[in-house]
């Protein structure tokens, strides 16, 4: 009976260790440019749901939430890189655009229904992606898991802010 050979006993250990670094670095410019829209006094005055954590916990929950999307896109990533994974990283990277224009749509544009819609569109994505990585690494799905709670957690507050103001 013949082993199966995955590409992540191909790589080196610095290889990995790279490609790590570039997908936390990936991860933390879709952070970076989301950072850019701030809330300012117009998110101040907005009617916000009850159950709308303090402002500090944003950044706490991102932080993690960042990091662990990086790891888990990596761990798909080391078993064969884009050639063998090239659907469920091309969604995983497709969910991050729709991550970064939210921020620009709610806090630049000040469009909360266009945001909703935005995030409606990063679950899809994001449950796609879900999928597609559990297919190559359960750790990874696993992983993106906190992620997708907190996105539907951000979509029942954008959703209060779209029906309320």
């Amino acid at each position: 009976m013949a082993t199966r050979s995955t590409s992540t006993s191909l790589l080196s250990l610095p290889a990995q260790i790279l490609g790590l670094g570039c997908w936390l670095a990936l991860s933390y410019a879709v952070a970076w440019f989301g950072s850019q829209f701030r809330p300012g006094e117009w998110y101040a005055e907005l009617d916000k749901a009850p159950w709308t954590p303090p402002g500090w916990a944003f950044g706490v929950a991102w932080s993690i939430l960042y990091t662990l999307m990086a790891v888990a896109a990596w761990l798909v990533w080391r078993q064969g890189g884009f050639r063998r994974n090239a659907a469920a990283l091309g969604v995983y990277l497709l969910q991050l655009l729709f991550n970064a224009a939210w921020s620009w749509m709610f806090f630049g544009m000040r469009l909360p229904g266009l945001a909703l819609a935005d995030l409606i569109l990063l679950l899809a994505a994001l449950g796609w992606t879900l999928v597609l990585f559990h297919r190559r690494s359960r750790a990874a799905a696993f992983l993106l898991v906190p992620y997708l709670v907190w996105v539907l957690y951000a979509g029942t507050l954008n959703g209060w802010i779209w029906w309320m103001n």
